[in-house]
């Protein structure tokens, strides 16, 4: 009965929201972007928005591929020959893929050349290392992200892939967005909404979720939260795949001169999703699935170049930084 009872508990996350502005000089926004290493899927919104720029398209399109390496032996990421064409010559991400965090052994390779394990009890034992137990209960394929395109030459004895990243284009009409104002992260009874209300209405949105609350849907009864003003356009776009910590702060970078020209829009979203079975999510935080496996980052970026920043994890993970 005790079991039943936690799969019916809902997952419960912790999510911290500041503010800032990116002209102050003690602004976190880069280092929190450059060292959540393995994101999954990033995603910006614009408001009043109803195609993109070439400068931002082109941006978006040429996002670095990634590759596949099966049956990878461990230790071919400790050779003096890796560290050396990989490693000192600039960062180098890796991943096990398809492997579950609180069950499986999994690894992941930091850009700055520290090697994450993390270890059922058996397999620890066997490599003699010492460590520290999982704060989770329990604990294949290598995925790799790297500027060199020595990459696929490197690993040719193995099966290597290289896979592009996804990207997704796509218009909403008439969308219903929250009214914001970036010096009230709690927001003003009629005034303005929440940080909070704003984080669950883009999951929705992300979701494609009918925000409408119609009396005949059975789906959802999710609705914009008020106060909130209709737009006649917004643009979504979603990349897909391994995306390093330095392409987002490319995104990051051109949405905060987003606003150098008069726009309708008052604020855009960056929103970035990591991998949920990593073993870490900031820089060496240890990371847990649970029933959720989130870590994930949402920068709000205003016309004033002021921005909020909200940080989620699963209930048993560190604190975000």
């Amino acid at each position: 009965m005790a079991t039943l009872r936690r799969l019916r508990e809902a997952p419960r996350h912790l999510l911290v929201c500041e503010k800032s502005n990116f002209g102050n000089h003690k602004s976190r926004h880069r280092h929190l972007v450059q060292t959540h290493y393995y994101n999954y899927r990033v995603s910006f919104l614009i408001p009043e928005c109803g195609i993109l720029s070439e400068e931002l398209k082109n941006l978006v399109m040429n996002t670095a591929p990634y590759y596949f390496v099966k049956n990878l032996p461990l230790h071919e990421l400790i050779t003096p020959e890796f560290i050396s064409t990989f490693i000192k010559k600039g960062s180098c991400y890796a991943l096990t893929y398809n492997t579950n965090i609180d069950e499986d052994n999994t690894v992941a390779l930091l850009p700055n050349g520290k090697l994450i394990l993390s270890l059922d009890k058996d397999t620890y034992e066997e490599t003699g290392l010492q460590g520290h137990p999982s704060q989770f209960s329990g604990r294949k394929i290598m995925k790799f992200s790297s500027e060199e395109s020595t990459m696929m030459s490197y690993f040719s004895k193995y099966q290597i892939q290289e896979h592009q990243p996804k990207v997704a284009l796509s218009t909403l009409r008439d969308l219903q967005c929250p009214v914001l104002q970036s010096s009230e992260l709690e927001g003003t009874p009629e005034v303005s909404c929440r940080a909070l209300e704003l984080f669950d209405w883009l999951g929705a949105v992300f979701s494609n979720v009918d925000l409408n609350n119609e009396p005949n849907n059975f789906i959802s009864t999710y609705c914009c939260p008020e106060p909130s003003t209709v737009v006649a356009k917004a643009y979504l776009c979603t990349i897909t795949g391994f995306i390093l910590p330095e392409k987002i702060c490319l995104l990051l970078e051109y949405l905060c001169h987003y606003f150098d020209e008069p726009k309708l829009a008052p604020w855009v979203t960056l929103s970035v999703q990591g991998f949920a079975d990593s073993p870490v999510s900031w820089e060496k935080n240890e990371h847990g699935f649970r029933k959720g496996g989130e870590h994930l980052y949402n920068f709000v970026i205003f016309n004033n170049q002021d921005y909020w920043l909200q940080m989620a994890v699963g209930a048993n993970d560190h604190c975000p930084p």
